[in-house]
């Protein structure tokens, strides 16, 4: 017999669309005793304002108003989540800094949640949220579920990032050539072009013609955007 996990992550597997693997994540949740559910993806560029996108079975009435309100900004669960990979249960302490959305929240029937966080290594960010309108979440009921409320979150983050960052970013790094790659690496380690042209032993004007072509493929200006974006996206690991 298969288990939980399996008989999810082979469903997930089967889809590309982002509504019906967060329809199984919805369901999944649910099993788990959480009437509600929330995923958010972060893609790692631009840096001064990623591009995002968010699915949740909120009320309507709640997400238009947390939107208005530009509650994002200020949300404790989000600010916990940038920072830490950790979970962290609802609680009035939490959102003791942020007492009308924390109201608010719980008007519309959001009164108990657990969040957790998941990065990757090209920078893309994903986040969590189990909640449900009664019974506080105990010691015992996470000692029970936690574990697979951790696995949803890793899985929920990988499923949603197979078919969401292709519309949230191009492929920029696709077409990048070894040696374009190589030049970035020492330019990331604060290598001039004549000192990476010592290291690999070319010119300078090859050096800069592969800075100029890997800026114009990462759809950059210049070449500490080009080493930052490559790096963002995980390249030059």
């Amino acid at each position: 017999m298969k288990s939980w996990a399996e008989e999810l992550l082979q469903a997930l597997n089967r889809t590309n669309s982002d509504t019906e693997i967060f329809s199984k994540i919805e369901a999944a949740a649910d099993g788990l005793g959480f009437e509600f559910c929330s995923y958010g993806l972060r893609a790692p560029w631009p840096l001064s304002k990623p591009k995002t996108r968010w699915l949740s079975n909120y009320p309507e009435a709640w997400k238009k108003r947390y939107q208005e309100a530009r509650y994002f900004d200020v949300d404790p669960t989000v600010q916990h989540a940038r920072r830490s990979q950790s979970p962290i249960v609802w609680s009035d302490a939490l959102f003791s800094g942020v007492p009308d959305l924390w109201r608010e929240a719980q008007s519309h029937g959001l009164r108990h949640g657990w969040v957790q966080s998941a990065f990757d290594s090209c920078g893309v960010g994903g986040m969590l949220t189990l909640a449900r309108s009664s019974k506080p979440l105990t010691a015992d009921e996470l000692a029970e579920n936690e574990v697979k409320m951790r696995w949803l979150v890793s899985t929920a983050h990988l499923s949603l990032k197979r078919v969401l960052m292709p519309t949230l970013m191009a492929d920029p790094e696709r077409g990048l050539t070894d040696r374009e790659v190589e030049v970035l690496k020492w330019a990331a380690d604060g290598k001039t072009s004549g000192e990476i042209s010592k290291i690999l032993v070319i010119s300078v004007d090859t050096v800069n013609f592969h800075v100029k072509n890997a800026v114009m493929k990462l759809k950059t200006t210049n070449k500490t955007a080009a080493v930052v974006r490559a790096a963002m996206l995980g390249l030059l690991q």
